[in-house]
């Protein structure tokens, strides 16, 4: 049985988000603040602040911190005010844990090193996080579960417990639970035995309504409550997916003849000749004997080359959704890629946010920020978690 009723906005409110101008912050609303660390352009900093908003407060973006240091300024440019820090989060703060899973601590309080952090000890709210996920992603078929980079989500609850914060969302693939050294369990112990309370479970923003089948996997962390469990939110919010077509309309509303937001990657002659060899035969699968020479001979990779459905969700966008050989990613109605702009729409982005400030954007830059983006959607139910 539910315990409480959750409000939970409509797939009509949601494409209004992507489609309305930003919104102006208000100033009489109470502050929750946050940071930001592996954050990358800002996906789940969106879906935290749209919940915080709808509850009436204000979100307010402290620091930012990513070694990707065109991200970082990416992300200043959509959160004014923001700090951004450009370095490994290794460097914000001295810890050392002892023991993994449910037997681990912390061999001394950690404490915040970085200047500009520290001044932040005792006024952070929530820290949010989304730490390398490359060591865990199914695509990694060498060091999986088995990573240098996935100590790094450790890194998240030592900042958390040192500036104090009340709360905390991590984000992640859900092949993080399976990752060899068990961060999670580590994560979760070091939390709990600091005062919060943690829940943690795969999120499907499909299952939410959003068109896309993409799954990540949340670990949230309350000091002073209970957060709400990720089922008793499946049950309350679940809807039926939107198709790629709901997006696609959207964001060709949205279009603005940009080159770099709203211009497809130009396809080598081979490429683009099975674009249209599918839309042609109304094919959604590229036969064995249009690939190339090292496919014709039968490929696990089946969905490579592959045309997306207008009336289904889209698959999970990768940082090659640019490149139809590396995943189902041509148009469904046209022999191209998604643009951009159509890609971060996938994802949830709205239309208003600017993802080259510097002018230094590049393609290459754009796959990676919005093929590893976290959707917004997601990052706003795993708000919904901690009553937001």
């Amino acid at each position: 049985m539910l315990n409480r009723t959750i409000q939970f906005r409509s797939l009509e409110q949601w494409k209004y988000f992507l489609e309305e101008p930003k919104r102006k912050p208000s100033l009489a609303a109470k502050q929750v603040r946050f940071i930001d660390l592996f954050s990358s352009v800002g996906g789940l900093s969106i879906g935290l602040g749209e919940a915080i908003s709808e509850s009436g407060l204000t979100p307010k973006s402290l620091l930012v911190a990513d070694v990707d240091v065109l991200a970082t300024q990416v992300y200043k440019a959509n959160w004014p005010g923001c700090q951004p820090f450009e370095g490994s989060v290794r460097e914000l703060v001295d810890s050392h844990i002892i023991g993994q899973g449910g037997g681990a601590k912390f061999a001394y309080p950690p404490v915040i090193v970085e200047e500009q952090l520290a001044r932040n000890v005792g006024k952070v709210d929530i820290v949010i996080a989304g730490p390398p996920c490359q060591g865990n992603s199914s695509l990694n078929n060498i060091s999986r579960g088995d990573d240098p980079r996935n100590e790094l989500y450790l890194q998240v609850p030592a900042i958390a417990i040192a500036l104090g914060a009340r709360q905390v969302i991590i984000e992640n693939v859900p092949g993080v639970i399976l990752e060899k050294s068990n961060v999670v369990g580590t994560a979760a112990r070091l939390l709990e035995n600091a005062g919060f309370q943690v829940e943690t479970g795969v999120l499907s923003a499909d299952k939410f309504g959003w068109p896309q089948t993409r799954k990540r996997f949340f670990l949230v962390a309350d000091r002073d409550s209970k957060p709400i469990p990720f089922s008793e939110l499946q049950e309350q919010m679940a809807r039926t997916p939107e198709s790629l077509g709901w997006i696609l309309e959207t964001s060709t509303k949205m279009s603005k003849s940009d080159d770099l937001m709203d211009k497809s990657s130009v396809l080598s002659p081979e490429n683009r000749r099975r674009a249209e060899y599918l839309i042609q035969h109304d094919l959604y699968d590229l036969p064995l004997d249009q690939r190339p020479d090292c496919h014709k001979n039968g490929t696990t990779y089946t969905a490579s080359y592959g045309r997306m459905r207008i009336n289904s969700p889209a698959p999970t966008l990768t940082t090659g959704f640019f490149s139809p050989g590396r995943g189902r990613f041509i148009h469904p109605t046209e022999p191209r890629t998604l643009t951009a702009r159509e890609g971060s729409m996938v994802q949830g982005f709205p239309s208003y946010y600017q993802f080259n400030p510097t002018g230094r954007t590049t393609r290459v830059n754009l796959g990676k920020w919005i093929g590893d983006a976290v959707p917004p959607i997601l990052g706003y139910v795993a708000a919904k978690s901690l009553g937001y």
